[in-house]
């Protein structure tokens, strides 16, 4: 099996909902780490193109960096917990990556640190 990893961080500010009550407003420096997995490699030697894959994953963060995430869809809707921005990026990276990656690649897992110590990883495939 082959992995490879690409990290990305970005600065947004939420106020998440825990049994019923909102936290205050603060920020963090979210950092993401998204492993791409995979069994076989394509002709080139490559399982993804990193520079593709760490594009993708900047697009997908862009609208978050330097907001407020309980305003920035889809968390206008949803909590905006670790867990969730976690999956929702996962879901992204699959969505977008489509041909980028080889046949048997696939977005292994994201990680979204809040603050150090503090990580939730999400697995799609799980």
């Amino acid at each position: 099996m082959f992995t490879v990893e690409i990290t990305t961080e970005f600065a947004a500010a939420h106020a998440i909902v825990i049994a019923g009550n909102r936290e205050p407003v603060h920020g963090h420096n979210w950092h993401v780490t998204v492993l791409i997995s995979g069994p076989t490699l394509d002709h080139d030697g490559l399982l993804c193109d990193f520079h593709t894959v760490h594009q993708v994953l900047v697009d997908i963060v862009a609208p978050f960096h330097n907001n407020n995430l309980n305003a920035t869809p889809p968390f206008d809707e949803t909590n905006p917990t670790a867990e969730l921005i976690a999956r929702h990026i996962a879901d992204e990276m699959s969505a977008r990556l489509g041909d980028a990656l080889s046949k048997a690649a696939r977005v292994e897992s994201v990680r979204v640190t809040e603050s150090p110590g503090c990580a939730a990883i999400y697995r799609p495939h799980a």
